[in-house]
């Protein structure tokens, strides 16, 4: 069994399971925390205020 080199570049491979991970998996776990926080921050602003931001 082969070691694999660091310094081999990388297949079509790997790179199309790279992407597709960056694609299906982290792009929308990012744009579900980025909403939810952008909510969870105003929903803590209007608890401490009472009124609307803006």
């Amino acid at each position: 069994m082969q070691t694999p080199d660091k310094d081999a570049p990388s297949t079509y491979q790997e790179e199309l399971r790279t992407f597709l991970f960056l694609t299906v998996v982290t792009a929308p776990v990012l744009a579900v925390m980025v909403v939810g926080g952008y909510g969870f921050m105003v929903w803590m602003y209007q608890l401490l205020t009472g009124d609307l931001p803006g």
